[in-house]
C-alpha cells in the first residue's frame, strides 16, 4: 500500500483546512485507516481512526472540530478540520494498519505510512 498526503498549508486560528490521503488501493472495508499527527519535540499522536468495519475514534481534542470522510470509489480518505488552534500545528500522517489491529490509536500497529503534510495554524 503507497499512501500520498496532500492539503497542509499554513491557516488562520478559527480557519478550517482539509488534508487528504489516497490510497494506491482499496483500503476501506479491508483495513483501518489513521490520520496521526506530531508536532516538534513531541510524540506521534492518533488524530482520528476509521476502523475496517467502519467505527471512527476521534481523539478529545479534535472531537467536534475535526471530521474523516473517505471517497472509497478513489481510495482516499479527507480530514476536514475546522476551527484550527495554534496547537494544532504539526505534521500530519496518514497511516494504514493491514492486521486489524484492536490498539487504533498505536503508531505501532500501522504499517504503511505516508509522508506527512505540515498544517501550520498561525496569525
Amino acid at each position: 500500500v503507497q499512501l500520498q498526503a496532500s492539503g497542509g498549508g499554513v491557516v488562520q486560528p478559527g480557519g478550517s483546512l482539509r488534508v487528504s490521503c489516497a490510497a494506491s488501493g482499496r483500503i476501506f472495508g479491508r483495513y483501518t485507516v489513521g490520520w496521526f499527527r506530531q508536532a516538534p519535540g513531541k510524540e506521534r499522536e492518533i488524530v482520528v481512526g476509521i476502523r475496517w468495519s467502519g467505527s471512527t475514534y476521534y481523539a478529545d481534542s479534535v472531537k467536534g472540530r475535526f471530521t474523516i470522510s473517505k471517497d472509497s470509489a478513489k481510495n482516499t480518505v479527507h480530514l476536514q478540520m475546522n476551527n484550527l488552534k495554534s496547537e494544532d500545528t504539526a505534521v500530519y500522517y496518514c497511516a494504514v494498519d493491514t492486521h486489524r489491529s484492536v490498539a487504533i490509536t498505536t503508531p505501532a500497529s500501522y504499517d504503511f505510512w505516508g509522508q506527512g503534510t505540515l498544517v501550520t495554524v498561525s496569525s
